[in-house]
C-alpha cells in the first residue's frame, strides 16, 4: 500500500493557474501508476488525468486537454497536476490515486490507494 497526500488546492480566479502535488510514501514509487480524479458537489467522481509508471504514458479527459498537464518526479516521490486556464467548471475536490499496472487509467475502481483530496475553487 502507498499513502498519498495532496496539496496545492485553493481559490483562484477563472483563467488562473494552480499546481497540485501528490506526495507518496510507503511503496515503491516507480512501480505505481497515478491518477487525478475530481468530484464536484452533487456529481460523481470523474477522471481528470493519469500517468503510468513509465511517464511516457499519460491520459487526459477531453475537457482538460491543452489546459492541464500531469507529471511525476520519481526522485521526490511526487506527482503533479499543473492546471492552467482554469474554468469555473473545474471547481471540485481533487483526489490523487495510485495503483500497480498501466491499463484502464481512467477507471476509478481500478485504483486501490487514494488521498484525502484537496479543494480547488475557481471564481468567475
Amino acid at each position: 500500500q502507498v499513502q498519498l497526500v495532496e496539496s496545492g488546492g485553493g481559490l483562484v480566479q477563472a483563467g488562473g493557474s494552480l499546481r497540485l502535488s501528490c506526495a507518496a510514501s510507503g511503496g515503491t514509487f516507480n512501480d505505481y501508476t497515478f491518477g487525478w480524479f475530481r468530484q464536484a458537489p452533487g456529481k460523481e467522481r470523474e477522471f481528470v488525468a493519469a500517468i503510468a509508471w513509465t511517464a511516457i504514458i499519460t491520459q487526459y479527459t477531453d475537457s482538460v486537454k491543452e489546459r492541464f498537464a500531469i507529471s511525476r518526479d520519481n526522485a521526490k516521490n511526487t506527482v503533479y497536476l499543473q492546471m492552467n486556464s482554469l474554468k469555473v467548471e473545474d471547481t471540485a475536490v481533487y483526489y490523487c490515486a495510485a495503483k500497480l499496472g498501466r491499463l484502464r487509467l481512467d477507471i476509478a475502481t481500478t485504483y486501490n490507494n487514494w488521498g484525502q483530496g484537496t479543494q480547488v475553487t475557481v471564481a468567475s
